[in-house]
């Protein structure tokens, strides 16, 4: 009974790499991935492998592929539209309520965050710059006052460091996103709440737009963007 624990530690680890890999774009989309590939990746057995699949299949990480085992799921248009509206009406909230506080801290900590992002810009890895980006955005989240702005996204705040690892990795200019991050963060700080929100939903609506044309670019003819040929 004393090894459950451990059992249970270890399967959690091994579905964090895997989900970790797939986020930062270590595991592309369309890749496939065995059991026996990841253990020895690893150096784990083949159980916790498993069960760490299991949970990776249901939450929409990976996917069948019919003998070939499984893929990690592409990136979809209607999946990656989806994410953004619900990102899109949070982070507008966060921002307007954030603005209705603003704090002195949240100030001085999202001007850290830009300077120090600036300063590593041309050289910082895309999960590098997924960090900082969810970091700010987080840092808006907790200076709401609303502690139910995060939890709300659940395991889409995972999908969403996919899909923002594939906006800067597509070539959404680096430094136009930290512009836009310090616009929101003088409007917050302005106290203009409204300003804030807007800034937030056109931030989002842009990084929305890129990465879906980008996907709808590299369709073959005929598919409608959820991995389907229209019909």
């Amino acid at each position: 009974m004393e090894a459950l624990p451990r059992q249970i530690s270890l399967v959690e680890s091994v579905y964090e790499a895997i989900r970790d890999s797939i986020c930062d774009g270590m595991l592309k989309p369309g890749e496939r991935i065995t059991q026996e590939g990841i253990a020895e990746r690893l150096d784990v057995s083949r159980q916790p492998v498993g069960q760490a699949l299991v949970l990776l299949r249901s939450q929409g990480f990976i996917q069948d592929t019919g003998r070939r085992g499984v893929m990690v799921s592409p990136l979809e248009q209607q999946t990656v539209r989806e994410i953004y509206e619900i990102r899109s009406a949070l982070d507008q909230l966060a921002a307007r309520l954030a603005a209705a506080r603003n704090t002195k801290q949240l100030q001085e900590d999202g001007r850290r965050l830009i300077g120090n992002v600036r300063e590593s810009l041309d050289d910082a890895s895309t999960t590098e710059l997924v960090k900082a980006d969810m970091d700010f955005h987080e840092l808006i989240y907790l200076h709401s006052g609303n502690g139910l702005i995060q939890p709300s996204l659940g395991t889409y705040w995972h999908h969403l460091r996919r899909v923002m690892a594939a906006v800067i990795a597509f070539g959404y200019q680096r430094e136009q996103i930290w512009s836009e991050h310090e616009g929101i963060l003088h409007a917050i700080g302005e106290g203009d709440g409204n300003r804030a929100a807007e800034l937030a939903r056109a931030h989002v609506e842009r990084a929305s737009h890129s990465l879906t044309k980008t996907i709808e670019d590299s369709l073959p003819a005929g598919a409608d963007g959820r991995g389907q040929e229209a019909g």
